[in-house]
């Protein structure tokens, strides 16, 4: 009897077909729609990628700013969805309250029961419109601190900058986030992506998709990698520790977080670009702690495990410098990939099958059942 193929993890396995992006490890490059990210991130903003993925193609300067105006309309969220984070225990998981606010505004949509491809559009719209609020409101609520409403003279990531923290952003600032929300917006069939089609492919909805695709962001070997590599970085301390460090952690088998990627064994081209930026905004912040650290951190594992950072490391201390709260760092990926999440689900629906693989068993075979009077 031929043995099944089975590759763990699904490594290598082409999972169906997308138009949305393109991940190239040979050429160490991603595309959205057929646009370089580095052009992307180079020129464009985050509203007009979120258009890119979800639409298919770049917007016209009349649907750039409708698009725009859309989604500062779209902003804010139900007072149900407020009350809701208000009954949260303190300082739980800025995720499972992501989760749980996702869940309790699918009642509010009036499209919900609608899963036509321009009702789908719509949902996607108000989705990528309502993270900001979603995230900024439950973290802040949960920390027992008032509520920032939106401020509609704010671009998307400016604006979530404003109220998570309270104040308005440098411009600079609100530059490299706005850069980081376009690396992060989609990255092919990722963990999280995936599970948001399998979820629609039995033509659930949007919401519900969004919500098992948060579920597999949460987890430390997919979205939560910034945070932990931050911790990381915070454990090393410093540039005159970050060598011994590396090499102790190699020699006892500790995890390197933001380090390896299943898809580019070369280098990420999000993490170059970032890599950039983060000594840039260090030299403008005149505080260079953070990135010579992660630089000799990088330099030793090149050196020694031939193994280059991803965009969670870069990422990591990117944010800190800015002012954001760790725990923060993993929500802030869903606020960029639910542009890549929406587009995908919508793919997925447009021409749905439902995704139902088959597993390889490797337990026994027709074993006597016994009676649980002769079991004893």
């Amino acid at each position: 009897m031929k043995t099944a193929e089975y590759s763990p993890g699904l490594e290598g396995v082409i999972a169906g077909p997308t138009t949305i992006s393109h991940v190239n490890p040979e050429l160490v490059s991603l595309m959205y729609r057929g646009y370089d990210i580095k052009d992307l991130v180079q020129h464009s903003t985050f509203e007009e990628v979120a258009y890119l993925l979800i639409q298919g193609h770049l917007p016209s300067t009349k649907e750039y700013n409708d698009f725009c105006a859309l989604l500062k309309s779209e902003r804010t969220i139900p007072q149900a969805v407020v009350d809701a984070f208000k009954n949260i225990p303190p300082n739980s998981n800025p995720m499972d309250m992501l989760r749980a606010g996702v869940s309790i505004l699918c009642f509010h949509d009036p499209d919900r029961d609608d899963n036509s491809h321009d009702a789908n559009l719509r949902k996607a719209f108000r989705l990528v419109a309502k993270f900001p609020a979603l995230i900024a409101y439950s973290y802040r609520i949960n920390r027992g601190q008032s509520i920032v409403e939106p401020d509609n003279t704010l671009g998307h990531g400016e604006n979530f900058l404003y109220m998570l923290l309270g104040q308005k952003p440098d411009p600079y600032i609100a530059h490299v986030f706005d850069c980081s929300l376009m690396s992060y917006a989609e990255h092919g069939f990722n963990a999280s992506t995936f599970a948001a089609r399998v979820t629609v492919s039995t033509l659930s909805d949007l919401y519900s998709g969004t919500v098992s695709a948060i579920g597999a962001l949460k987890g430390p070997l997919h979205g939560g990698a910034n945070e932990e590599a931050m911790h990381m970085l915070m454990e090393v301390g410093s540039p005159e520790n970050a060598e011994a460090w590396v090499l102790d952690a190699l020699a006892t088998k500790k995890k390197i977080m933001g380090f390896g990627h299943r898809e580019y064994k070369t280098g990420d081209p999000r993490a170059a670009i970032l890599t950039e930026m983060g000594a840039e905004i260090s030299q403008k912040l005149g505080d260079n702690h953070w990135y010579q650290t992660a630089s000799i951190v990088e330099e030793v594992m090149r050196r020694e495990k031939n193994i280059v950072p991803n965009v969670d490391f870069p990422t990591s201390y990117i944010y800190y410098l800015m002012g954001l709260p760790i725990e923060i760092y993993t929500p802030i990926f869903a606020l960029a990939r639910i542009a890549g999440w929406t587009a995908h689900m919508i793919e997925q629906l447009d021409n749905n099958r439902l995704i139902r693989p088959k597993a390889l068993y490797e337990g026994p075979q027709h074993v006597e059942y016994v009676t649980r009077e002769q079991r004893g």
